[in-house]
């Protein structure tokens, strides 16, 4: 246990916000509810970002950029989504020193502002398909906050794309969430069930919503990324109409999906332990850290020199590397910084390692340590690090799946919820069920998963027959 980390076991809650700082990740800032990210923290979501970014523009995406003052007036064209978010709203009502004619609402998401917009692009179908995604932050009021998790202000990337047909702009809404997945699974290492939302649970102003839903350590659920079929509802709100190719006038088809420095948090909880952070390779800004051992000038220039040997080659390799050259901090210290911060993998070496042609490896995900030439360091490392990857996310999954129970009435429900873990059931309730089942246990039904496996059952709580099946569990 890293000193000054509060135990998993003691206060899951309490750890967590222990390693975000103890870590450097996040910082509180004085504007409560906001957080301030600090360099480690922010080069992890760099990681995050350039990652999807490259993933985005691969699928036809161009990014752009849409004002973060929003007049009022355009949230309320969309009746249900200016409800969905009015208890959240931050506006500004003074500008200059004067009141303003309109007030204007710092975005809580971009829909308004980007189709007003879209309303003067968009004329023919000539002009579609419309593939915008936005890197932005958003601001919304919320009442409990925690770093990364849920904050008032968080940074985030918003795509809004404008379609010909419903049939473009649901296999839209599908790529984008099959993205998610993917990024979620081959990057962060987290395994996550694809599903749609409840109408209940479903975007405000969305005809349908889909999710990721990741399990955490605690083993409740953190909706990870989120798709949107718009059908045509901005479109109309907006008057953005297009014409076909029969020269018909016909209002446009939409989509919407987003993550948000949410995923840092997701990555905390779904690796890490009572010494801290455990980072997946594809993502950790340093996959190995080199911390040189020496006692005197005679014995740093030996090491250095042998040091930079493995630097050179790290670099050729486009293995992501630091050399720890504090002089004001012990080994021991670097060794536990280190492994607080979640570095895959750490490198010791001093004046017998150099004698010898070896180095000291020791492996953050599994505690591994063991020594081995400098040759066969340079010639596995990159192999190492995708076997460190792949075995993060088998140990996720199978976490998840030995705590996914299958349960066929409420008092398995009950059961499941109160000791932690995902419940697997057939459902065939309504909204206000939905809701009655929320406020009595706290759980919510997370997602409705794509994949099904066809068998009928009975609902657990109406008790009629249905082939549908759902995840439910407690959720951040």
């Amino acid at each position: 246990m890293s000193k000054g980390v509060t135990p998993q076991s003691k206060d899951y809650s309490k750890w967590y916000t222990d390693v975000v700082q103890k870590a450097e990740l996040a910082d509180y800032s004085p504007v409560k509810g906001c957080m301030v990210i600090r360099p480690y923290g922010y080069a992890l979501w760099e990681n995050i970002r350039n990652t999807l970014d490259a993933m985005f523009k691969a699928t036809g995406h161009v990014n752009a950029y849409f004002p973060m003052l929003i007049p009022e007036s355009f949230l309320k064209r969309e009746a249900e989504h200016v409800e969905g978010f009015a208890p959240e709203l931050a506006v500004v009502t003074h500008g200059g020193g004067k009141l303003l004619e309109e007030p204007l609402v710092i975005r809580p998401t971009s829909e308004t502002i980007i189709w007003s917009m879209y309303k003067k692009w968009i004329n023919s179908y000539r002009d579609l398909p419309l593939l915008i995604n936005q890197w932005a932050n958003v601001v919304r009021w919320e009442m409990r906050t925690r770093l990364f998790l849920r904050t008032t202000e968080f940074l985030w990337q918003e795509g809004h794309t404008a379609h010909a047909s419903e049939k473009e702009a649901r296999e839209e809404a599908y790529k984008m969430i099959d993205v998610y997945r993917e990024f979620a699974e081959s990057y962060m290492a987290m395994p996550v069930i694809v599903g749609k939302k409840t109408e209940n649970e479903k975007f405000a102003g969305a005809v349908e919503t889909y999710s990721i839903e990741a399990m955490m350590g605690d083993m409740r659920a953190l909706q990870s990324g989120t798709s949107h079929y718009l059908g045509q509802n901005f479109a109309k709100a907006f008057d953005v109409t297009f014409q076909n190719e029969n020269n018909e006038l016909e209002y446009v088809y939409a989509s919407s999906w987003g993550v948000s420095t949410r995923l840092v948090g997701a990555l905390i909880m779904s690796h890490g332990d009572d010494k801290g952070l455990i980072l997946p390779p594809h993502l950790a800004p340093y996959q190995v850290v080199i911390v040189p051992i020496y006692r005197d000038a005679a014995g740093r220039s030996a090491v250095m020199s042998f040091v930079n040997q493995i630097s050179e080659s790290l670099a050729k390799s486009a293995v992501r590397y630091h050399v720890d050259l504090r002089d004001t901090v012990s080994p021991g210290f670097k060794f536990n910084d280190w492994e607080m911060k979640g570095v895959p993998l750490r490198l010791e070496v001093g004046p017998r390692d150099v004698e010898t042609g070896n180095v000291v490896l020791a492996r953050r995900d599994n505690g591994e340590k063991k020594s081995l030439s400098k040759d066969s360091f340079l010639s596995t490392v990159t192999a190492l690090l995708e076997s460190i990857q792949k075995e993060m996310f088998q140990k996720r999954k199978s976490f998840r799946e030995q705590n996914t129970i299958d349960i066929r009435d409420y008092e398995a429900l009950k059961e499941v919820i109160g000791k932690g873990g995902f419940a697997r059931a057939y459902w065939d309730g309504s909204g206000d069920d939905e809701k009655q089942i929320q406020e009595e246990t706290k759980a919510s039904i997370r997602c409705i998963p794509f994949e099904q496996d066809g068998t009928e059952g009975e609902c657990f709580y109406t008790g009629r027959k249905t082939k549908k099946r759902v995840i439910l569990a407690k959720a951040y």
